[in-house]
């Protein structure tokens, strides 16, 4: 799914729109929504893209929300999301980027994040969240139950109990879990991820001027 973002971007706003909205990510998580993030904030207007070899999870659940947040011209937005929640995480050979779009001089420009691409050095991640709007991989569950309501799964990090008005879900909706899920070939486009923890082996971030992507 390529995300489609309209209107110029003014050259000092691209530090302040394009850097927080990858750094933060990869400081807190690297990714769904009442109570579905870890910590509350309106999501940015950008998507990003994310690409791995592998994704293994332990305590899984997914369920829909809607996050609420703003779009790069300010105004307030909403957003249906997915919500992909695990215990615990490793992924192997990592790929996040986001473009800012119409920078002067330069158009498209794109802050790209690679990290556990060394053998027996993946990313490790706990209570992650990740709030997507497009998945694909080759998925394999683990004890898998489906059709459960979202506020009663028990096999994963399951929804915020404080929920925020930004941030809706209902917890008697559908929702998926299992013991474990695996992941390859992973590509996806999220609005947020947010994690406990999230240890990034072998970060490495470069800026791209020709508007490059993971995918």
């Amino acid at each position: 799914m390529e995300s489609q973002v309209r209107g110029g971007t003014r050259w000092k706003r691209f530090a302040v729109v394009m850097v927080p909205s990858v750094a933060a990510t990869a400081a807190i998580g690297v990714a769904l929504a009442q109570g579905a993030l870890a910590a509350s904030f309106s999501v940015s207007g950008q998507q990003f893209k994310v690409t791995a070899d592998q994704l293994e999870g332990d305590g899984f659940v997914q369920y829909g929300a809607v996050d609420s947040g703003v779009t790069l011209a300010g105004d307030k937005t909403i957003h249906p999301v997915a919500v992909s929640a695990f215990n615990t995480a490793t992924i192997t050979n990592l790929c996040q980027s986001v473009v800012t779009p119409n920078v002067p001089i330069f158009g498209n420009v794109s802050l790209i994040l690679h990290a556990g691409a060394a053998s027996g050095k993946p990313v490790e991640a706990s209570k992650l969240y990740i709030d997507l709007d497009d998945l694909s991989a080759d998925a394999t569950f683990t004890n898998i139950n489906i059709g459960v309501a979202a506020g009663s799964s028990t096999k994963g990090p399951g929804i915020k109990s404080d929920e925020v008005a930004n941030k809706q879900t209902n917890p008697n909706g559908f929702a998926q879990e299992a013991d474990h899920a695996s992941l390859s070939g992973v590509k996806q486009t999220a609005w947020a991820t947010t994690a406990g923890t999230f240890k990034l082996s072998g970060l490495h971030m470069s800026i791209s001027t020709k508007g490059a992507e993971c995918y």
